[in-house]
């Protein structure tokens, strides 16, 4: 192999991992993560011609991604009603966590850190508001039922980081 075929590979191999460590930081942020490891095995595997990761790898890498995603969603619903919440309080979370999301971006001008806190902040008063003002329970056990929002959207975050690391193994063991 000449040289510059083998200082291409080394950068190639530097990018690839350089996304794979960007895709872990924004799983835990809530992000698209497991969708960059997608993108990268998937660059790899189409590059190689499927001589390093096979297309059962890339279809399960995908279907991992989509599951992860799902999990993520849902949590903070599950939580709110696990604290007492019912299908509305679900509901409400998971608009609130959306939006709390939008509005935390700008208005916590630290990159990525106020998606975060928006979706859970979000999460937590979507879930109060619904359980306050549409089944007028008092305003602490609302509030109950916010935090545990709150606290399935940090458990869906980690789920989804899980699921990530999941990815992650399938690759290596599969490379």
């Amino acid at each position: 192999m000449e040289w510059t075929a083998v200082i291409a590979e080394w950068i190639g191999w530097g990018i690839f991992f350089l996304i794979i460590f960007i895709g872990i930081i924004l799983n835990f942020l809530g992000l698209f993560g497991n969708w960059l490891f997608l993108l990268a095995i998937g660059t790899v595997a189409a590059m190689s011609g499927f001589e390093h990761f096979g297309i059962l790898t890339i279809i399960s890498i995908l279907a991992l991604a989509i599951v992860g995603e799902i999990v993520e969603a849902l949590a903070s619903g599950v939580g709110a009603a696990k604290f007492g919440g019912g299908k509305g309080a679900m509901a409400a979370s998971v608009v609130g966590c959306i939006l709390g999301a939008i509005a935390g971006t700008p208005l916590i001008p630290i990159p990525l850190i106020g998606t975060l806190i928006g979706a859970c902040i979000g999460a937590f008063a979507g879930a109060t508001l619904y359980e306050y003002k549409h089944q007028e329970k008092e305003l602490e056990d609302a509030m109950k039922v916010g935090f545990g929002a709150a606290l399935g959207k940090v458990g869906g975050l980690f789920a989804k980081s899980l699921i990530g690391f999941i990815i992650l193994a399938i690759a290596a063991w599969t490379y």
